[in-house]
């Protein structure tokens, strides 16, 4: 598993917008010149977490962003699955992204990448956009 650009600035972004939850709506000049991520890609990022109803937007002089769900209940494996797939080092052991390789005819090797799998995932299932301000 690797993460990104995309999930990378998609956590930086939603560390800030709920670090400042009391703001109201989070101007994305603020988060990008905060974090140093280009403004256009940050937009098509965020259309992403409009889609999936991670955060409300509004326009206007008082417009912005800003969650619309507590921090506490996003995962940061949530936001990993979204913006880059699958968490798993290989598909073939993969829970949401299975699909076959031709490492699956060797038992020690899927034993291992499970673990690691389940490691990884299990870190960043527990692991919250709360947790981490």
């Amino acid at each position: 598993m690797k993460l990104t650009t995309k999930t990378e600035y998609l956590l930086l972004a939603l560390i800030y917008i709920a670090r400042h939850e009391k703001d109201d709506f989070i101007k994305i000049d603020h988060i990008c010149s905060e974090y140093d991520i280009p403004k256009k890609y940050l937009e098509q990022l965020f259309l992403t977490l409009k889609q999936n109803r991670y955060i409300k937007t509004r326009r206007g002089a008082r417009g912005g962003y800003r969650l619309a769900i507590p921090p506490h209940k996003i995962t940061v494996a949530e936001i990993a699955r979204l913006m880059d797939g699958a968490l798993a080092p290989t598909e073939s052991v993969s829970r949401y992204f299975y699909s076959h390789t031709p490492l699956e005819r060797e038992e020690k090797v899927i034993k291992i990448l499970k673990e690691i799998r389940d490691y990884v995932s299990n870190k960043l299932e527990s692991l919250k956009i709360s947790d981490l301000l």
